[in-house]
């Protein structure tokens, strides 16, 4: 792509951001979230595969429903209470479409269908960057409603991502669809403490967005898009693929790595509101999950592919590790311990 493209397309996804996180009206936040939608559609497309062309389809029609809902409910909330500032959504009905449209935005359950497909026809580099940056606007306009939203359908939510995000992935090849179906499934998990303590949503956000970038760098420097590729990319770079699977466990949320502390807290905070129930089926369904990370983390770290294997096994190279791949790498592994300072800032 065009380098003065690219850099517009860039900056235009930095700016729409920072225009949502920042507004108090209605109309600038669905303004910031149509401007990141316009810049991340040709970086969908960038290969021009037929896939590719599929998923930015896909996603424009997804996104324009989604802000079409988003408009609807601050219209609506402004016909009936005459205010239009974020904070003051008071309206049953427009929360209740606020909800919706958001939830599509995000790709949770039973808005899920469009982000595995998305992701599977997008590039390594874009697809982090829907993974991640272009969820936060959406998880920023939560946070500043989630007094106003229902706790029974949030939870519904909540429970559903996680269990459809672990059942969908337990028997995919394909490394973007699992990481879509891991997504799923760990926005289940902030959603689901969202109304009780929305810092702590966006506390699990920073981390999930830490590990996640960690795994989708990791696996763009060793180009492996399927996990045959993934058990033959260790002669290439061995410790990058050690440190892919030390990622991958904290995704899965294993202790003492840094992807068990948002569940530890999220599981802690549902006890304090007498959600045992909730937090037993979303630890138990979590489960589901820990399988397919362990199986990614397996095929990492494995030598030998225990199936012959049609892919070649790709020559070691000594080119240095991105430092910011290393960086990411090593926060996903070793921010547990900084967890009294995260319970004082909640």
């Amino acid at each position: 792509m065009n380098p003065y493209a690219m850099l517009t397309f860039s900056l235009s996804l930095m700016l729409g951001t920072t225009i949502t996180i920042s507004s108090n009206h209605w109309v600038m936040a669905w303004a910031g979230l149509e401007i990141n939608t316009l810049a991340i559609i040709p970086l969908i497309s960038k290969s021009h595969h037929p896939r590719a062309t599929e998923a930015a389809i896909k996603y424009f029609l997804v996104q324009a429903a989604a802000s079409t809902l988003l408009l609807f409910s601050s219209m609506a909330n402004a016909w009936y209470t005459g205010q239009w500032d974020i904070t003051q959504l008071n309206h049953p009905t427009s929360s209740l479409l606020l909800t919706a449209a958001i939830a599509m935005k995000l790709g949770l359950v039973p808005f899920h269908f469009w982000f595995p497909e998305v992701l599977q026809g997008s590039p390594l580099t874009t697809a982090m960057l829907l993974s991640t940056l272009m969820k936060f606007p959406p998880i920023t306009i939560f946070f500043l409603t989630s007094h106003s939203l229902d706790t029974t359908l949030l939870t519904t939510m909540a429970i559903a991502s996680t269990a459809l995000g672990g059942w969908m992935g337990l028997n995919q090849t394909q490394i973007r669809k699992i990481l879509a179906f891991s997504s799923i499934s760990h926005l289940g998990w902030m959603t689901i403490t969202l109304i009780y303590n929305p810092k702590l949503t966006l506390i699990a956000f920073y981390l999930y967005c830490i590990m996640t970038g960690a795994t989708f760098l990791t696996l763009s420097t060793t180009k492996s898009l399927k996990l045959p590729t993934v058990m033959t990319s260790w002669t290439k770079t061995p410790a990058l693929n050690a440190t892919l699977m030390m990622t991958l466990l904290s995704l899965a949320g294993l202790p003492p790595l840094t992807g068990f502390l948002p569940k530890w807290l999220i599981i802690q905070e549902l006890s304090k509101q007498e959600m045992a129930a909730s937090a037993t089926i979303i630890a138990i369904l979590s489960l589901l999950g820990l399988f397919f990370y362990l199986r990614l983390a397996y095929y990492s770290a494995i030598t030998l592919p225990p199936n012959p294997t049609n892919h070649m096994k790709q020559w070691h190279t000594n080119k240095p590790t991105n430092i910011l791949i290393a960086t990411l790498s090593s926060m996903s592994a070793l921010l547990l311990p900084l967890s009294p300072m995260t319970l004082a800032f909640i």
